[in-house]
């Protein structure tokens, strides 16, 4: 279990990443800064979706996560990783293009990452279960 604050190593979908990238390279988010989502897909270790660990995060999982901000409250959230098509502003569907959603891509259970949030603001997200993961389900069109 890798439990380090700074960036833990990335285990990515094939195909996540290859959904992610064409999204990027779309024109309505080519203005958006992506640099950070960039970096994480590029050193990232890729695997084909019915290879990876169920504890992993992925696009369409739901996990428990707990965030830490920079005054060391902690809330813990139920949080669905998607598409920014799919995120509903209602707090439980994370866009991959939100700060938050960019730091929950590739994190496992046990994993914590410290991620720099809108503001000049920090958070450390630490995820302490995956409720539900497309991959382990064998739902891969999603």
């Amino acid at each position: 279990m890798n439990t380090t604050t700074k960036r833990p190593n990335l285990l990515l979908s094939r195909l996540d990443v290859e959904r992610i990238e064409a999204l990027l390279d779309s024109p309505q988010y080519r203005s958006m800064n992506t640099a950070a989502l960039r970096e994480e897909l590029e050193r990232a270790e890729l695997r084909e979706p019915t290879a990876l660990p169920a504890d992993l995060i992925t696009m369409n999982t739901t996990a428990l996560v707990k965030v830490v901000d920079g005054d060391q409250r902690e809330q813990e959230h139920e949080l669905t990783l998607v598409y920014p098509r799919d995120a509903d502003g209602g707090g439980e569907k994370v866009s991959i293009l939100a700060p938050v959603g960019s730091a929950l891509l590739g994190l496992r259970v046990g994993d914590s990452i410290d991620w720099p949030m809108p503001g000049g603001r920090s958070a450390r997200l630490h995820v302490l279960a995956v409720r539900y993961q497309p991959e382990a389900a064998g739902e891969l069109h999603r």
